[in-house]
């Protein structure tokens, strides 16, 4: 209980020795309470199949706690003198039904001065919670990354989409058991049943620049390279699909962020042979445009302009957001594995290929093929390209990149690239991935 205190002026400053001794009182009992509350200012959420992803943004660190339940799952976070405000209470409303790991919010003030919220969740979850510095056009953020307690193992759901279930025509067809000591009946016109041609399945890797939390460039139209990227992306699996031999995995299929370490993790998981990076160019000035391939250097840069565009791409982590404390920089090697000889000159035979194909779609920025130090396309063992589809920056080539007619021209440019890279240099061993 408080004792009320008359108020003193304290000779100009404007405050009483009432509210002094109030705040000082505040302070002990609930620390930060004397302190102007933080404000939220945004608040995103980007499920994926991965995780989940929830970003609290403010002017000001957040100093939070978090804490799991297990029955019925839940994760708690207290948010410490954070302001409750209309940006937070938007929360509740913005949860997808089709969040795999998340079926709810609550959200209210626990106690003086410590917002709680409450995530109700559909499956016991690894979670991830920590603080990024501000960059680019982001103030403080408080990121929650919700894992499965059990990873998904891309190569095995991969193997259960290729796997065909026979159909009812099949079933039919299908040869009856003959009983001991006697032999199984034929059709007088049926042949003799054969075992079945296994082709070699080719698997590529597409990987979809930028994503959730890190935008990639911004055109003057308001498009975003990450919705770009996928756009194209998307329809190069459709081809890469339809092709007998073929089978294309997106690294990934919504709008969420990846790692790049991720990104070389996954294609290697599902014993990718190729590896393409779609993006969409970007400069200072506007006038600059064109379709460009790169692959990756053992080296420096073959250019300046090449160097600057690995730079800023291999920033993708800083703008998208990693938990330094767990973060495992391999790919921030600066010498290449001398194993990686042999994969950059196949790397380069493909880009070639490639960029002989898209010259036909738009123009080319360089008429050859770059290379830096991309930090996405430094797989040990799998040929890997980053093609810039245009230039997002060019008013003229943003208006082509949202065009679909453009998009499928590129896309199917990108896929006889591939098919003339495989022509001269057939794969060698049989993939894992193998259909009937």
């Amino acid at each position: 209980m408080f004792r009320s205190f008359p108020a003193v002026s304290l000779g100009g400053s404007g405050k009483s020795l009432h509210g002094i001794v109030l705040a000082t009182a505040l302070s002990i009992l609930w620390p930060g309470a004397g302190l102007a509350a933080n404000e939220i200012r945004a608040v995103r959420i980007w499920p994926a199949p991965e995780y989940t992803r929830f970003t609290l943004e403010s002017a000001t660190p957040i100093t939070h706690n978090a804490f799991t339940i297990e029955a019925p799952p839940r994760l708690v976070v207290d948010l410490e003198n954070v302001e409750f405000n209309a940006t937070l209470e938007q929360l509740p409303a913005m949860i997808s039904p089709s969040d795999p790991y998340v079926s709810g919010v609550r959200i209210g003030r626990f106690k003086p001065g410590v917002v709680r919220l409450v995530l109700d969740l559909k499956t016991q979850v690894n979670p991830q919670a920590f603080t990024l510095k501000p960059v680019g056009d982001y103030g403080h953020r408080l990121v929650l990354d919700l894992y499965p307690s059990v990873p998904l193992d891309p190569l095995l759901a991969l193997l259960e989409k290729s796997d065909p279930q026979p159909s009812a025509t099949q079933s039919a067809d299908k040869p009856v058991a003959a009983l001991p000591g006697t032999t199984a009946p034929q059709a007088p016109d049926q042949p003799a049943p054969r075992a079945p041609d296994v082709a070699r399945l080719i698997t590529i890797a597409i990987d979809a620049g930028h994503g959730g939390e890190d935008p990639g460039a911004k055109g003057r139209g308001g498009t975003y390279e990450k919705h770009v990227t996928l756009a194209i992306a998307r329809r190069l699996k459709t081809l890469i699909d339809a092709e007998p031999n073929m089978r294309g995995v997106l690294i990934r299929d919504g709008d969420y962020f990846v790692k790049l370490e991720d990104r070389v993790k996954k294609a290697g998981k599902i014993k990718a042979d190729l590896f393409v990076s779609v993006h969409a160019d970007a400069f200072i000035r506007s006038h600059a445009r064109g379709s460009s391939v790169f692959a990756l250097s053992e080296r420096g840069a073959t250019s300046a302009a090449a160097s600057i565009l690995a730079e800023k791409e291999n920033q993708a982590d800083t703008i998208g957001g990693v938990n330094l404390e767990i973060y495992e920089p391999i790919l921030q090697q600066v010498l290449v594995d001398l194993s990686q000889t042999a994969t950059i000159n196949d790397s380069l035979k493909l880009a070639k290929a490639v960029l002989g194909e898209i010259g036909g779609v738009n123009d080319l920025h360089k008429p050859y093929v770059e290379q830096a130090g991309f930090a996405v396309l430094k797989a040990p063992d799998i040929p890997s390209i980053l093609v810039e589809t245009a230039f997002l920056t060019n008013p003229a080539e943003e208006k082509k990149l949202k065009d679909v007619k453009y998009q499928d021209k590129m896309t199917r440019a990108i896929l006889d690239g591939i098919k003339k890279y495989f022509s001269a240099n057939p794969p060698l061993a049989r993939s894992k991935l193998a259909q009937n």
